[in-house]
């Protein structure tokens, strides 16, 4: 369990520092912050998927709970390792920007000013959902196309970052929400509930859905 406990607080670490970081250091550009999260999330899955399974997301976890893909402790333990992985890695961007005397309070959190929270909710259920369908069917036994998994994965997340980034910053993971919002404060803090309730809907509707077109039999 220890080694699942680590590989899913390393995934998730990479996938938060070098997507944050291409936000607040690099000072990326849109096709660059997608393809910084969804090149990260390929990395980790290479990396540490072997070991875990590679979630890295508590939506990804609870997609899989739902579709009995893990246990409960196992889900207990990997959503624990996913924050912290996404907490200490804020902790490190945060010591860096301020390190380059950049304003601490921009760290590459998500949040919504050009939308209501309303809009914002559905964005995240709709490109979370469109993810987890793609995750459940990649790594289905039946469906299984396992080779280029990370790769698929990895892509997906980067066309739906872009896509949802002026929106809602493109969150799709708690995990990837909680770490810089804790740090950051003001409204990303506020407005956090929409980036961890939003995410677990759309994985839900995702499991069930993925279910109905067979990929769990």
């Amino acid at each position: 369990m220890m080694r699942k406990f680590l590989a899913e607080f390393m995934g998730t670490f990479m996938l938060v520092f070098l997507g944050t970081g291409a936000v607040t250091v690099a000072k990326g550009d849109t096709l660059t912050i997608g393809l910084a999260f969804g090149l990260a999330i390929t990395v980790s899955a290479y990396a540490f998927g072997g070991i875990s399974g590679g979630h890295f997301n508590p939506a990804v976890s609870t997609a899989m709970l739902i579709n009995r893909r893990m246990s409960v402790s196992d889900y207990v333990s990997y959503v624990i390792a996913q924050i912290l992985g996404a907490i200490v890695a804020s902790a490190f961007v945060r010591l860096f920007v301020g390190a380059l005397g950049l304003p601490t309070g921009s760290l590459g959190q998500t949040d919504f000013s050009k939308i209501n929270a309303g809009m914002a909710f559905l964005v995240e259920v709709v490109v979370t959902f469109l993810f987890l369908m793609v995750i459940l069917n990649v790594t289905s036994k039946d469906h299984d196309n396992g080779d280029f998994a990370g790769i698929t994965i990895g892509v997906t997340l980067a066309f739906l970052i872009i896509v949802a980034l002026n929106l809602t910053g493109g969150s799709l993971n708690p995990a990837r929400s909680i770490g810089p919002a804790l740090f950051a404060g003001g409204t990303a803090l506020s407005h956090l509930w929409v980036y961890i309730v939003a995410p677990l809907v759309g994985a839900a509707l995702a499991a069930f859905t993925a279910r109905l077109m067979g990929s769990e039999d």
